[in-house]
């Protein structure tokens, strides 16, 4: 480590008490990806002075300014003196020598300006020719300094000499790239190309021979020197992979060696833990091995966590120098007492710290884990006792220890009272998170109209448009002129909008939060029936916890939000963004999709993450001000809308085997454990009706259909069309009413036969009367049924006509513009 990293890591620690290097994580792509390995000797850093001094001041050396050009010559040649006051066969040698790397930033200068005091007239040397004249070095690859003293230095000049003088062509491309983008993002470019000129100045060649490697150090050492710098950081590796010079297995992000560990191997995840005994650590190993082609990483890891961390590094610090799997009786009793709490350690308000412990409340699983080891050891023994007849001994855990009866009746009961207190108030939630969504987009919008220094319009004088001459156009800002306090518009109507979109999706679709995060573009498809031409819109949910793809129907509701989000996110292509994912659980990189769910930050579009969705509810929930039972702010997973999705959906009338299809469950009994407050006795006599009835029927109704009832099936819905509607009976079923439309209460009228409905009523108020004067007293009763129905059909459409004439026109296309692909209709005489 270089002296200056030294430096800047000594004063971090007595600025803010504690700090460490960068820590390299993701090794496996850090193998595949190295960096430039630096060089001893290369033909430009061993010639003589003279020749440095003649190259350096002549084309393309030569700016057009006289007084640059003699300032740089100048400091070239005073820092060449200098230099070679040193011992080395090379300039680089010789500058390794000096120690100007051990002083950060421009304090370096005082070595040569104090060498050349005692070695000429002082009052003849500047400290901008010398800066100069080290410019001239670096660029002409004279010197090549160390990343981490180049980084902690002001670069104004240093692309653009770079530019000039060692790759016009690579310099060219990024300038015609950053062009090609929004003019917001110049300054961004312009501080990339620096960040591409310090890897040229410390590795050499030109902009085409960077490596991915080079890319991953120079972050490393940011993130290393300095604190804060946010995507700026890593935006010249973005600019580096859209110029094409990286491999074509090259990540799409520098985030995926530094911000994303990656999956470990077995060894790695035991050695977490730094288990003592080596024959317990190769035995737990070698069962992980065993057991990892059925398990995903996630459950390898959280498996890996209960036997190396909670069991046996546990153990170990209980009876220190353990060696058997037999657990003597006062260790195990330790064990199961230490295994029922977890410890942690809390700062106060006056710093001191104090030890919180509480119970763990899965602590029977951690239980079934280590039982699972020793009963799969014990079977295994027999099959193949050379390898673990050694370690077969009794479990620690007994059956009954892990006896779920009571802890599935208390989850069943928390996750009941969790549904019971936030099923009622999810109106308020999303009526918030709707008027919130608004008012920010108002304040936006009225905000870049309003000239700087005034008070934006809409806001009763409580924002004004702030003056901020250094913003890049990105963001519009404005000063509360209540607290003072600065605020960014645009931030608070993004995060405003992204927090209604995740809670309406929520709500709407029953998904998990890890399916949220994966639904794409591609997802919204369309179904055509063939022969009427309907469209059914679905949404395509990717497989997630089982492994099993479903297709949801999308609501009007649903088409809307979806509807917003594409719009939102659209190109000036036209499509969606194609942006990389990482999966949390399987710690790996999914490739490039046009995921729904991402938002740009700085050049980059990044992809929401589990802990971004809860920050989103968190913000929604506090500006609604809602309370639990004890007055604490009342808080939402995003599991709790699955919980309420399900509840709500059975308890009004959906059959709990249709809703467990709708939400992917694997059994029924995790659906039925969902619901919070349906009866349990009408889902056992729901099941036990299915069963006789499945009983009753011969097996062959459980058939793939054929093509002839398949066409019924299709001709059921082509015949729903009548003169005032459409008929939403069932299948198969017949009509009721003998096809006395206005009756039924499955006639959907259509808005477009209102003339024809209210003729239907006019010459039912006529027969009326008519039978009335004649005396067909038999004929008025069944009359006036038929009038209620045509009434209430008319009633129906002017309380959707009101609806649609209520609802704000937000300029969103319809379903079939954001549709991302169709089904199209199946061939003639297919099924």
């Amino acid at each position: 480590m270089t002296a200056v990293v030294k430096h800047t890591i000594r004063s971090k620690q007595a600025t803010a008490g504690s700090a460490a290097p960068a820590q390299p994580r993701n090794s496996q792509l850090r193998r595949q990806f190295p960096p430039r390995v630096a060089q001893e000797w290369w033909p430009a850093t061993a010639q003589g002075e003279d020749e440095v001094l003649r190259r350096l001041t002549s084309p393309p050396f030569l700016p057009e300014v006289k007084a640059t050009r003699a300032g740089r010559r100048r400091g070239t040649a005073k820092l060449l003196r200098w230099l070679s006051s040193f011992p080395g066969d090379t300039w680089q040698q010789r500058w390794e020598a000096s120690g100007a790397e051990e002083h950060p930033g421009s304090s370096w200068l005082l070595l040569p300006l104090g060498w050349l005091r005692d070695n000429g007239t002082a009052a003849s040397y500047d400290e901008n020719d010398l800066s100069s004249g080290l410019l001239m070095l670096i660029c002409g690859d004279v010197i090549r300094p160390g990343m981490a003293w180049m980084v902690t230095r002001a670069h104004r000049h240093l692309a653009p000499v770079m530019a000039q003088v060692r790759d016009p062509a690579g310099f060219a491309r990024l300038r015609e790239l950053a062009e090609a983008g929004p003019a917001s993002a110049l300054k961004d470019a312009r501080l990339a190309a620096t960040r591409i000129a310090t890897i040229l100045a410390c590795k050499g060649g030109v902009i085409s021979d960077i490596a991915v490697g080079d890319c991953v150090e120079m972050a490393d050492t940011q993130r290393l020197v300095h604190s804060r710098g946010g995507q700026n950081k890593v935006d010249f590796y973005l600019r580096l992979h859209a110029l094409g010079i990286f491999p074509t297995d090259a990540p799409a992000t520098i985030r995926a060696f530094g911000m994303a560990q990656g999956q470990l191997t077995i060894e790695e995840l035991v050695d977490r833990y730094r288990l003592q005994c080596k024959p317990v650590r190769d035995l737990l190993v070698d069962y992980l091995k065993e057991r990892q082609p059925a398990l995903d990483y996630a459950s390898l890891e959280t498996i890996s966590a209960s036997l190396a961390g909670l069991f046996w590094a546990r153990v170990e610090a209980l009876s220190p120098g353990i060696t058997t799997l037999r657990l003597p009786p006062e260790v195990a009793r330790a064990w199961k007492e230490d295994l029922q709490t977890i410890k942690r350690s809390v700062t106060g308000p006056d710093g001191k710290k104090t030890v919180v412990t509480r119970p763990r409340i899965n602590a029977k699983d951690e239980l079934i884990r280590v039982r699972a080891l020793y009963l799969d050891i014990a079977q295994w023994a027999m099959e193949e006792p050379e390898r673990w007849a050694q370690w077969a001994v009794p479990s620690p855990v007994s059956d009954a220890e892990i006896n779920w009866a009571k802890e599935r009746r208390r989850r069943k009961a928390r996750m009941d009272q969790r549904t019971r207190e936030r099923l009622p108030v999810l109106p308020v939630l999303t009526r918030t998170a709707a008027e919130r969504r608004a008012t920010t987009a108002r304040h936006l919008q009225a905000a870049t109209t309003t000239p700087p220094g005034e008070i934006i319009e809409g806001t009763g004088g409580t924002l004004r448009r702030a003056m901020t001459p250094t913003a890049n156009g990105r963001h519009v800002w404005a000063d509360d002129t209540a607290t003072g306090k600065r605020r960014n518009l645009s931030y608070e109507e993004e995060e405003a909008f992204w927090g209604f979109a995740t809670i309406e999706v929520l709500r709407l679709t029953g998904i998990r939060c890890e399916e949220l995060l994966e639904l794409t573009h591609h997802g919204i498809t369309e179904y055509r029936l063939p022969s009427t031409g309907e469209l059914v819109p679905l949404l395509q949910i990717a497989p997630s916890k089982t492994d099993t793809e479903r297709l949801l129907l999308v609501s009007p509701e649903l088409a809307d939000i979806l509807s917003a989000i594409i719009s939102r996110l659209r190109g000036p292509s036209g499509g969606v963004p194609l942006t990389v994912s990482y999966d949390v659980r399987e710690r790996v990189w999914n490739p490039a999709m046009p995921l729904l769910f991402q938002r740009p930050i700085g050049s980059e579009n990044r992809a929401f993450t589990p802990s971004a969705i809860r920050k989103l509810l968190i913000n929604t929930l506090a500006a609604t001000g809602l309370t639990d039972a004890a007055g604490d702010p009342l808080m939402f997973s995003p599991h709790d809308f699955r919980r309420i999705f399900v509840t709500d959906a059975i308890m009004s009338g959906l059959p709990p085997h249709i809703a467990q299809v709708i939400c992917g469950h694997k059994t029924i009994d995790t659906t039925i454990g969902y619901t919070a407050v349906y009866p349990a006795e009408a889902i056992e006599a729901h099941r036990a009706f299915i069963a006789r009835r499945r009983a009753t029927r011969p097996s062959e109704e459980y058939r793939t259909p054929t093509e002839e009832e398949w066409d019924a099936f299709l001709a059921h819905f082509e015949k729903r069309k009548v003169s005032v509607g459409t008929c939403a009976r069932a299948f198969a079923s017949p009509c009721v009413h003998e096809h006395a439309c206005v009756r039924c209460s499955l006639l959907r009228p259509d808005p477009a036969q209102r003339s024809r409905l209210e003729e239907i009523r006019d010459n039912l108020h006529d027969r009326i009367a008519e039978a009335e004067r004649e005396g067909w007293l038999g004929e008025i009763e069944g009359l006036k049924v038929s009038l209620a129905g045509t009434e209430d059909k008319l009633a129906q459409i002017d309380t959707s006509l009101q609806r649609q004439e209520q609802g704000v026109r937000l300029g969103m296309p319809a379903f079939p513009d954001i549709a991302g692909r169709s089904v199209p209709p199946a061939p003639e005489g297919t099924p």
